[in-house]
């Protein structure tokens, strides 16, 4: 499987990057309570920072804001996952436990700012290009409903798009039953490359740590 940047996305958005993960013989389930303590842990204190600052006062939310702005899309209307979390946890509609994959991945989006995507592996087929959606992209997402890609940041396989830092399908999502996945770091692109390596990697090892297996990182740029 190859995965590549697609030249009108990186023409719009000078620095992009994303933070590439392949994990294989992954065991999902319910999380331990490790992981759900640092979860909670972390929303109530994210609760109080809230009271006193506005989203764009954390850096990966304005950036996201801004990106989705520059490819043509509203933030305002159509917020990155990392602010729709954000925006929940303002109003303490804290994220209750799903299972161990979602929820270290929603952990990680909150930490470090900015959308993360994790999707089956073997319910992908072919390449997968990240790209600027086309006015007939879109799919029934996560949210229960159909979302329009048009000039949004979309990740497509061979049978079209499944992700975006907006919202994911449902075509590809993780479940107990995952065996093999690919998680999508949708970096901030002042980050260094050094340390994109780093947070990639901090995220990859917690995430064998709880799940076993074998994992591979890469930092894929525009």
């Amino acid at each position: 499987m190859e995965i590549n940047i697609s030249t009108d996305l990186s023409d719009k958005i000078p620095g992009f990057k994303v933070g590439i993960i392949i994990y294989d013989n992954i065991e999902v389930g319910p999380s331990p309570q490790m992981v759900k303590g640092r979860l909670q842990l972390f929303q109530e204190a994210l609760f109080f920072d809230l009271e006193e600052k506005e989203f764009t006062d954390f850096s990966g939310i304005k950036e996201w804001r801004a990106i989705f702005k520059a490819t043509g899309a509203n933030p305002s209307r159509y917020r990155p996952s990392v602010e729709a979390l954000y925006r929940r946890i303002k109003k303490q509609n804290y994220l209750a436990p799903i299972h161990s994959a979602i929820d270290l991945n929603n952990f990680f989006s909150l930490l470090y700012e900015v959308p993360i995507g994790i999707y089956d592996t073997d319910k992908l087929k072919g390449d997968i290009a990240i790209k600027l959606g086309e006015d007939t992209d879109g799919y029934v997402g996560l949210n229960g409903r159909f979302n329009s890609l048009e000039n949004m940041i979309a990740s497509a396989d061979h049978d079209g798009p499944f992700g975006s830092p907006y919202v994911d399908s449902g075509r590809t999502k993780v479940t107990e039953e995952t065996k093999r996945a690919i998680q999508i770091i949708y970096l901030q692109t002042k980050t260094p490359v050094k340390e994109a390596q780093q947070l990639t990697k901090s995220l990859m090892d917690m995430f064998l740590e709880i799940h076993g297996g074998e994992g591979t990182y890469s930092i894929l740029e525009g």
